[in-house]
């Protein structure tokens, strides 16, 4: 039985405009980014609240979340992806319970050119994300102009 569990994930840009990803290296596999963030808790009151959770867990950090910018559904679930600014970040302080786990690999916070090129250095999963961020700062180049889903889809979240 496949189990359907909603996630959050922020697509944070620095103030001088890098996307801040986290690599992932586990033994027996190619490395890929992954953007920070995480599952829906049932405690969670909102998205948005198990977004800022899952930035202080994983992070020590805090951001301004500025938009909803894609929803992507899988077999899983749905990833939400919101913009996001990290005004600050501590990755020495993380505490989510996956850094404990030495089986888990390592996980290594890296800044990356927030440009198609810069995106399309890394392997950042999921690749549906990255092909939607490609296209986006090929057709607009600023992604901060792209349109809030929350907005166009009142009471779809939580």
């Amino acid at each position: 039985m496949l189990v359907m569990r909603d996630r959050v994930r922020a697509i944070l840009i620095t103030d001088d405009d890098h996307l801040l990803t986290i690599k992932r290296i586990k033994p027996g596999q190619t490395p890929y980014w992954v953007l920070p963030g995480g599952g829906i808790e049932p405690d969670d009151l909102s998205l948005e609240a198990a977004l800022h959770r899952e930035l202080r867990e994983e992070l020590a950090g805090e951001a301004g979340i500025h938009a909803l910018i894609h929803i992507l559904a899988t077999e899983g679930g749905r990833e939400y992806f919101f913009l996001a600014r990290i005004r600050q970040w501590n990755f020495a302080n993380r505490t989510g319970p996956e850094f404990a786990e030495a089986d888990r690999g390592q996980y290594l916070l890296e800044r990356i050119p927030l440009t198609r090129e810069g995106i399309g250095s890394i392997t950042l999963q999921p690749p549906q994300l990255a092909d939607f961020l490609r296209s986006r700062l090929a057709q607009a180049g600023d992604v901060f102009a792209l349109p809030d889903l929350r907005a166009a889809q009142p009471g779809e979240h939580r």
